[in-house]
Formats: C-alpha cells, sequence, structure tokens
C-alpha cells in the first residue's frame, strides 16, 4: 500500500511539473509577434530615411504574417472563447492597415505612408491591451508588464 502511494505521488508530481514546463514553452504566436515588432521596427527605420522601397518590401511581412499551427489556434480560441471575434477583428485591422500601407509606400506618398503606419500601430496596440495580459498569464503563468 505504501509502494503504491509514493508510485501515485510521483506520478501526480511528474504530471504537475510536465504541465508547468509545457505552459512555460513559447507559443508560436510569441515568435510571431517578436518578428512582427522586428518588421515595425524596420518600417519606422525606412519611413525615417523616406526609403519606400523598404517599406514596400517589409509592409507584406506585416499584412500576411505567417499563422500559429493548427494545434496552437486551438488552445488560443479555447482561451479566448467569446473575445475570439474581437481578436480575430483586431487582427483583420491590422492585415488591412499594412495593406494601405503598402499601397502609400508604393506611391511614395510619405504622409499617406504615416498616417497608414499609425492605424497599423494602433491596432497592433488596441490588441496587446486587450489580450496581451490575459495571454502571457494564462499560458506563461506571469503577469506582462
Amino acid at each position: 500500500m505504501k509502494k503504491q502511494l509514493i508510485v501515485a505521488t510521483s506520478l501526480i508530481s511528474l504530471a504537475l511539473s510536465a504541465s508547468h514546463v509545457q505552459a512555460a514553452e513559447p507559443l508560436e504566436l510569441q515568435k510571431v509577434m517578436k518578428e512582427l515588432g522586428r518588421n515595425m521596427q524596420v518600417i519606422t527605420d525606412g519611413i525615417s530615411r523616406e526609403d519606400w522601397e523598404l517599406v514596400v518590401k517589409t509592409a507584406p511581412m506585416i499584412a500576411e504574417h505567417p499563422q500559429p499551427p493548427l494545434t496552437e489556434k486551438m488552445r488560443i480560441m479555447s482561451f479566448m472563447g467569446t473575445d475570439m471575434p474581437k481578436f480575430k477583428a483586431l487582427d483583420g485591422e491590422t492585415h488591412e492597415a499594412a495593406h494601405d500601407l503598402l499601397h502609400a509606400a508604393q506611391e511614395k506618398d510619405g504622409k499617406k505612408v504615416i498616417a497608414a503606419f499609425q492605424k497599423v500601430q494602433s491596432s497592433c496596440l488596441s490588441c496587446h491591451q486587450a489580450f496581451r495580459g490575459k495571454f502571457v498569464e494564462h499560458f506563461y503563468g506571469t503577469v506582462s508588464k
């Protein structure tokens, strides 16, 4: 009986530590977000130097950013629940604004580029303010700053 209790306790401990490790593994979404951040910095640099070709080259990387794998999407959708339509809408706004940014850069219209980039930044910020803290806490067990 004592041996069974030790085995059961060991299995529970192993399961809990395994779930903790899984929760701490970065989501593919986190990698996508980091790459989007790098692309936003490249665009900022391009705008500051009026390098419209750089903006044209980089804007599609935001507009058509990679998606997480299906299994991860399912985890995210399950977590988001009734907030999923809002999450998707904000992502759609970002895609649309990045396409507008691309077209403005193709026209070499600095004012339009800046206005479109402001829309990209605003849609990103709206999504981050609504969801980043919840994501970080749920998937990583820490509170976002």
